[in-house]
Parts: structure tokens; C-alpha cells; sequence
């Protein structure tokens, strides 16, 4: 397997970082078997989080239906309307509410359990879920099926704090950015799961559709079954646990390679660092000048993915594209699936060589020419059928530059812009804000659409305009940089301008 790894290093070196390696195999750029297979099961997390996002869309009007019916059994009375597109909204929102508590709660589980632990305690969440919503038919309760969004949000919330964070501290510096981009790819990929399990001719029927909701299971059950075969993070287990030669022999197996010293020595210096700090908790993450302009960058940057609008629609998009006069907008939902995760495919291979503020400015910017595109035509599509192609063109187009930028790269970012020591704190206050920004616009979106009709996504225009500036102005680079280079710089700058200075980092800064 080593000397096939030699052969195979170059090519991927040439995809991923765009220039074949200039030095023989070394632990900084090799991908192992052991690393992937990592890697690849905490992504599993990642894909539970988007199946869960998406797996509502598709079968909205059958559940509206069971919740009709359901609701006439008690009281003899159907749901009025209002009612109804009430109670969908909460449905669709109470999962960005677990998400929400769920990613506040980072911190108490990855420095008690570590990551990998962490990981594996989650999915019980992912069960209970399961039953709760798989079983809400049979039981005639509503409730249980919100119920079971709210679990499965709060297991989706811990992931995303979870698994960036696991990626982030076992991959090599040089893959730190393709790697992290994983986490988007199994976010996309599970939501085209959940638009093709959603097709009325397989589980998006009257029949099945709580066996659409309860298929979490299996891939908890996958995850917890190749869990034990995966290492521990090996900074938790050098920085936290101060177990160095545990650290070295998983650092072995995940570089191929008995060269580990630069990592180990890298991890000693971070490790270094945080004895001169004492610990960070998130009350002492925002008073702290020394990490308020790497959290505003975080903040910031997570609040960008959300109100850019294409959780808009991920939850919505069936009654989008029904709007914009397409015949068939189930299949044009798989359709803005398919192109979310090819250029999700396209990031990975594309982030280590653009970096990463180039690449979310182009996002953004994509982003607000596709929304005004997508708002002119659906504005006209009563007066020129023709133009409903144009629509979905531009969420097309939308959805493509999302993934380019904004999808990925606000999620590994956190892990980039903070040391071991506050990181947990760091995630949970990203995460926060991340989910919060998901329930406003899951929440409130129909009804704003109801006020402002095809024109609804110009507000996402201003917003990811504004966005963009602030990207321009204040984002950092941090492509091939090591943790403890990115945590000198921001602590450089604290210094040079003191703790009472807000400003931030140009984007012309060396960090």
C-alpha cells in the first residue's frame, strides 16, 4: 500500500493543490487509507445534517395533509389555513432550534470525550429521532413528528461543530482546506438523497413518506460501526490529554509515515501557546481583544452561508419553482441537487489553489448576479412563460456559486482563525450564530415571499452584497498556513493596536 501511495501522491497533489509536489512523500501532503477512511466517516455526520435539511421539502403537501387529517380526528374541524402554514413553518424551523442548542453544546462534549468520542455519543440523538419521526404516522401525532425534527436538529447542530473540527485537526496542512471542504460534500450530498428519496415513486408518498423521515437511522447505524476503527484527534490527544506517544502513533497511521516530528512539534508549540493563555470560555471568548477580530471574521462568515438565501431554497424550492410556472418541480429540485454537489466536487479541488477569500468573494458575488436574475425572470414569468427556464437557470447558477464559496468555506474557516485552546468555545459561538441565521430564514421566509411576492430575493441581493464588502475589507488569507501562524497574526495585530481598538485586518494584511 506504501509504494502504491507513491505512485498515486503526485496525482493528487497535482488535482487538489494544483502543482505536483515539489518534494518526495512527507507527512505533510500524503493521503492515507487511515486518513480517508477518518475522514470519510465523520463526513457521515455531515450527510445526516443535509438529508435532514432537504428531506422536508419534497413531501410538504403529504404531510400538510396528515397534519389535516390528524387534526380533523381530534376536532372534528380541519386546520385553517393560516394555521396550517404556521404550523409547517415550525416544522420546517424547530430543526434550525436543535441546531441552535446543539451547537452551543459543542464544547461540553470535545473536551471531555474528544472528538472522535463526541461523534460516536451524538448519534444516539440520531436514533431517537428516527423513531420519533418514522413512527409519527402510525401514532397519529403531529407532535412527534416536531419533536423529532427538534432531536434531529440538535444532533445536527453538535455535528457541525464535531466533524469540521475532528477534519480540521487530523488532516495535514497542506489538505487542511480540501479536506475541510469534505464536510460540505456530505452536507450535499445527503440533501440529494433526500430530493431523489423524495420522488413520489419511491418514498415521497402518502405510504412511505415516515420511512422518508426515519432512513437517519441507517446512516447513524453506519457511522457508529466504523467509529471504533477511527483514531482520535492526535492535537486532543497531545494538547488535551498530554498523551504525546499516543499522539505519534496515531500521527503514523493517519501520515503514512514514520515522520511525524514537524506535526508533533507543531502541536507542542500550539500546545506552548495555550500554557501562556488560560482557558477560553465563550463568555471570555467575547471580552477578550485578542480573539474578537478572528470571532467577528467567524461570525460573519457564518452568518454569509445562511442569509445568502439558499436555505431558502433547500427548504422551499418545490414551491419555487411550482411559482416560477415549471411543470414539474420535483424534478427540477433534483436538478439544483445535482449541481450543488458537483460544484461542491469542483470547491474541493479548486480551494487549496484559489484560497479561500478569493473564492468566497466569487461565491457572493455569484451568488447576487444569479438572485437578480432569478427575481427579473420570475417577476415576468405571467407575461413570458418562456422565462420560467430562465429561473431555474439562475437558482442553478445560484446554487453552483454558493457551493464554490459560501457552502464550504464558513466551516473550516473557524477551525483556521482559532488555536486549540479557544476552538471548542470559537465553533459553539460560529455554530450559534450559523443555526440562528438558518431558523430566521426557515422561519420567516414564507411569509415574507407572501409580502413580497418574486421580488423576495432582492433582500438576499443587498445581504450578500454587504457581505462582500465586508469580505473584501476584513477577511484574511489562510491557505497553507499553519494554526499557530494564523493565532500569531491576529495576536500581532491585537497587540499592535491594543485592547480597546476594534478595527480589523485590510484584506491586503499578512494576518
Amino acid at each position: 500500500m506504501r509504494h502504491l501511495l507513491e505512485y498515486v501522491q503526485p496525482i493528487i497533489a497535482l488535482l487538489i493543490l494544483g502543482t505536483p509536489p515539489i518534494h518526495p512523500i512527507t507527512a505533510s501532503d500524503l493521503v492515507t487509507v487511515q486518513l480517508m477512511l477518518a475522514v470519510g466517516t465523520a463526513v457521515i455526520g455531515s450527510l445526516q445534517f443535509g438529508y435532514n435539511t432537504g428531506v422536508i421539502n419534497a413531501p410538504q403537501a403529504i404531510i400538510e395533509e396528515f397534519y389535516n387529517e390528524t387534526w380533523y380526528n381530534r376536532y372534528s374541524e380541519y386546520i385553517p389555513p393560516n394555521s396550517l402554514t404556521s404550523l409547517w413553518a415550525i416544522s420546517v424551523s424547530i430543526f434550525s432550534v436543535g441546531g441552535i442548542f446543539g451547537s452551543f453544546s459543542v464544547g461540553l462534549f470535545v473536551n471531555r470525550l474528544g472528538r472522535r468520542n463526541s461523534l460516536l455519543v451524538a448519534n444516539i440523538l440520531a436514533f431517537v429521532a428516527a423513531a420519533l419521526m418514522g413512527f409519527s404516522k402510525l401514532a397519529a401525532s403531529w407532535e412527534m413528528l416536531i419533536i423529532g425534527r427538534l432531536v434531529v436538529g440538535l444532533y445536527s447542530g453538535l455535528s457541525t461543530g464535531f466533524v469540521p473540527m475532528y477534519v480540521g485537526e487530523i488532516a495535514p496542512t497542506a489538505l487542511r482546506g480540501a479536506l475541510g471542504t469534505l464536510h460540505q460534500l456530505g452536507i450535499v450530498i445527503g440533501i440529494l438523497m433526500a430530493q431523489i428519496f423524495g420522488i413520489e415513486s419511491i418514498m415521497g408518498n402518502a405510504t412511505l413518506w415516515p420511512f422518508l423521515l426515519g432512513f437517519t437511522f441507517i446512516p447513524a447505524l453506519i457511522q457508529c460501526a466504523l467509529l471504533p476503527f477511527c483514531p482520535e484527534s492526535p492535537r486532543f490527544l497531545l494538547i488535551n490529554q498530554n498523551e504525546e506517544s499516543k499522539a505519534k502513533t496515531v500521527l503514523k497511521k493517519l501520515r503514512g509515515t514514520e515522520d511525524v516530528g514537524a506535526d508533533i512539534q507543531e502541536m507542542k508549540e500550539e500546545s506552548r501557546q495555550m500554557m501562556r493563555e488560560k482557558k477560553v470560555t465563550i463568555l471570555e471568548l467575547f471580552r477578550s481583544p485578542l480573539y474578537r477580530q478572528p470571532l467577528l471574521v467567524a461570525v460573519m462568515l457564518q452568518l454569509s452561508q445562511q442569509f445568502s438565501g439558499i436555505n431558502a431554497v433547500f427548504y422551499y424550492s418545490t414551491s419555487i419553482f411550482k411559482k416560477a410556472g415549471v411543470s414539474q418541480p420535483v424534478y427540477a429540485t433534483i436538478g439544483a441537487g445535482v449541481v450543488n454537489t458537483v460544484f461542491t466536487v469542483v470547491s474541493l479541488f479548486i480551494v487549496e489553489r484559489a484560497g479561500r477569500r478569493s473564492l468566497h468573494l466569487t461565491g457572493l458575488m455569484g451568488m447576487a448576479v444569479s438572485a437578480v436574475c432569478m427575481t427579473i425572470a420570475m417577476a415576468l414569468t405571467e407575461q413570458v412563460p418562456a422565462l420560467s427556464y430562465v429561473s431555474i437557470v439562475a437558482i442553478f447558477v445560484f446554487v453552483a456559486f454558493f457551493e464554490i464559496g459560501p457552502g464550504p468555506i464558513p466551516w473550516f474557516i473557524v477551525a483556521e482563525l482559532f488555536s486549540q485552546g479557544p476552538r471548542p468555545a470559537a465553533f459553539a459561538v460560529a455554530g450559534f450564530s450559523n443555526w440562528t441565521a438558518n431558523f430566521i430564514v426557515g422561519m420567516s421566509f414564507q411569509y415574507v415571499e407572501q409580502l413580497t411576492g418574486p421580488y423576495v430575493f432582492i433582500i438576499f441581493t443587498v445581504l450578500l452584497l454587504i457581505f462582500f464588502v465586508f469580505t473584501y475589507f476584513r477577511v484574511p488569507e489562510t491557505k497553507g498556513r499553519t494554526f499557530d501562524e494564523i493565532s500569531a497574526g491576529f495576536r500581532q495585530n491585537a497587540e499592535k493596536y491594543g485592547p480597546h481598538d476594534h478595527s480589523m485586518l485590510g484584506a491586503d494584511s499578512q494576518l
